[in-house]
């Protein structure tokens, strides 16, 4: 064999490769199978994709042979994730995606065994939810009190965050139809396309009236073709969440707020100030659309810090 000849790829390191294509290929079924037949939102498929394809890349990278993976492979993988500076909760969602990918490949008969699922979650630090006060949200409504068309918009559009907890994907994806004011309620479909009716209060109900009779017609009259969506923007053209979040943004600046609330806080404040006016807890989940009753709970313990917050600000031996 000469120098210069191409050196013959073993069958140890074809094997390897030919397992790494498998998992790709096993991986892009799979984040087929969870937008279409388990109905998650795009934006969760793409994370299940990206976190997929940095596991494939580490596979390749290292030559690990993925369908006969070991635990200790997968403590190494998890390990590197943890030295690039990945927060627990984001090593847990990658794990999440491989425990999701390997019983599917198991189901699939891609491979015999997941190794994956004996692997236990990385201990995140418990981290109560931003939520505004009852007087943040109204001084971020006093900045809306101008007659103009977008000020009638944000007004309405923050009226319906305070009053149903949607999050801002909801308000973007909300049509004219979906909000009745006959029956005081607001129609939502949250992640998966799962739909909700949330009971509007009388103030958000005439934010969303007056927008709907005087600025929404001015703002429509700018667009070049006609659209259904509830909130519209400038040039009357239906607003993205990531519009909305940028005009959230802006009214906290303009109420001299904390520059790290989102549109996140006002949801938040939500759960929070219903769950301390004595609502029940799966109430409060069915209204924000929780899944699990877990995801809900951590806004007991935001309601009893509120709690203690006041007694010692009160109590005279506190």
């Amino acid at each position: 064999m000469g120098a210069s000849d191409p050196v013959e790829p073993t069958a140890e390191a074809r094997g390897r490769a030919d397992e790494a294509d498998l998992l790709d290929q096993s991986a892009e079924r799979f984040c087929r199978h969870l937008g279409v037949a388990r109905n998650l939102s795009d934006n969760t498929v793409r994370a299940y994709r990206s976190d997929l394809g940095a596991f494939s890349d580490w596979v390749r990278r290292e030559g690990v042979r993925p369908l006969s993976i070991t635990h200790r492979d997968l403590r190494r993988y998890l390990a590197e994730l943890s030295r690039a500076g990945y927060c627990a909760r984001t090593v847990d969602r990658h794990l999440s995606a491989l425990r999701g990918l390997y019983r599917w490949m198991v189901l699939e008969g891609v491979c015999e065994r997941e190794a994956v699922s004996a692997l236990a979650s990385p201990k995140a630090p418990r981290v109560l939810p931003l939520a505004m006060s009852d007087e943040e949200v109204r001084a971020l409504l006093a900045t809306c009190g101008a007659d103009d068309p977008a000020s009638r918009r944000d007004r309405a559009f923050l009226e319906l965050l305070y009053a149903t907890g949607a999050r801002v994907s909801e308000a973007s994806a909300l049509r004219v139809g979906d909000v009745d004011f006959s029956q005081a309620q607001v129609r939502l479909f949250g992640k998966g396309s799962k739909e909700r009716i949330v009971p509007v209060y009388e103030a958000a109900l005439d934010a969303l009236g007056a927008y709907l009779d005087e600025a929404r017609p001015a703002l429509a009259a700018h667009a070049r073709r006609v659209t259904d969506a509830l909130f519209l923007s400038a040039r009357g053209n239906p607003m993205s969440a990531d519009a909305l979040r940028t005009r959230f943004e802006r009214r906290v600046a303009q109420a001299g707020l904390d520059p790290a609330l989102t549109p996140h806080a006002m949801r938040h404040a939500f759960a929070t100030e219903l769950l301390t006016g004595g609502a029940d807890l799966r109430s409060v989940q069915e209204l924000l659309g929780h899944a699990s009753l877990a995801t809900t709970q951590i806004y007991t313990h935001l309601s009893v810090e509120r709690l203690k917050d006041a007694t010692r600000g009160a109590h005279p031996r506190s």
